[in-house]
């Protein structure tokens, strides 16, 4: 079963080719940097873009792997959650597409798509395991017992940790997006007197809260002029709290549920501080750490056709129904 996979969540355009039988064939990325010009992403300017890119990506994509349209046994894309008009590029193309080649499409929840991810790899991770995902919009730790089969056992209660890494760097003056930028300036501070909160660490629970931690930063900012020396010690500061808060959750996590594989999916989970933190606290408990490639961790079509290819290989169709959901609880997804 070849299957063809699109991510248009938000601002990346992702496309690939996962076939149940080799692995995965070819992949494609179009990432909208022009965004960084208005400090963030902007959903009309985001789905005018994938409509530009989409096809063409396609057509490249199948380029690349020697393969005509008619190759391809289905097509996976993301129906949520995410912005509503992105989305409904995605959802329309695939739609259309399949019609033409009468073959079936499947909505894809992108979150799903990123729990999965490591299991691209050559030694992903087996069915059950603890999984951290971190993204620009999303902050759950979550208990992994099959496909479709995830109990949500805390998330963020505001900002997750890819805003707070956002909202900060525009703090700062470090650009967008905010995680690699605040990670760039972070590699030239170092540890000072000034320590920020770790937010609802100080209490039992996995529940999640970045939204004071981007507040404390904001007021620390104001203390001295932004020189580079104070925004690398701020960086770093910003940094150390967000990954400390993360791995002390994780830690909880582990011990709680005794799981013995951790999966750290997201864009933030390509972050290296917060990596060697849960490369030293796996190590301690005996505990598996699994996350996927960088180019795997922010969004792409590799994680939307693999999980798309999962769930058609049991069998499960839509029966042609079109529609996107752009707020779609992990929690309601069932196994195929």
């Amino acid at each position: 079963m070849l299957v063809l996979g699109i991510e248009t969540s938000c601002d990346d355009t992702g496309v690939a080719l996962y076939d149940r039988d080799t692995g995965l064939r070819a992949h494609a990325l179009y990432s909208q940097i022009g965004h960084a010009a208005f400090g963030g992403v902007v959903p009309e300017l985001a789905s005018r873009d994938h409509i530009q890119k989409l096809l063409p990506l396609i057509d490249a994509l199948m380029r690349e792997a020697q393969l005509p349209m008619t190759a391809l046994d289905a097509i996976a894309y993301t129906a949520g959650p995410g912005l509503a008009g992105a989305l409904l590029v995605g959802a329309a193309l695939a739609r259309a597409l399949a019609f033409s080649l009468g073959i079936p499409a499947l909505g894809i929840h992108h979150l799903e798509g990123h729990l999965l991810a490591p299991q691209l790899e050559a030694h992903g991770p087996e069915f059950p395991f603890l999984a951290l995902l971190v993204s620009g919009g999303h902050t759950l730790i979550a208990d992994v017992s099959g496909l479709g089969r995830y109990t949500i056992l805390g998330e963020s209660r505001d900002d997750a940790a890819g805003e707070a890494f956002d909202k900060s760097a525009k703090v700062l003056g470090l650009g967008y997006p905010g995680g690699p930028a605040v990670s760039r300036a972070a590699q030239q501070g170092g540890p000072s007197a000034l320590r920020l909160p770790r937010p609802l660490t100080d209490r039992p629970g996995l529940e999640f809260s970045f939204s004071g931690l981007k507040t404390a930063l904001v007021l620390a900012a104001k203390e001295a002029p932004l020189d580079e020396e104070r925004r690398a010690m701020l960086a770093f500061a910003l940094q150390e709290a967000i990954v400390d808060t993360l791995a002390i959750k994780c830690r909880r996590a582990l011990i709680a549920t005794g799981h013995k594989r951790l999966v750290i999916a997201g864009g933030v989970g390509a972050n290296q501080r917060l990596r060697e933190r849960l490369h030293k606290d796996s190590e301690e408990l005996g505990v598996a750490l699994h996350y996927p490639r960088p180019a795997f961790c922010t969004d792409n079509g590799a994680m939307i056709a693999y999980a798309g290819c999962l769930r058609l290989a049991k069998g499960q169709t839509d029966g042609g129904a079109f529609g996107i959901r752009p707020r779609w609880p992990l929690s309601e997804l069932t196994p195929p």
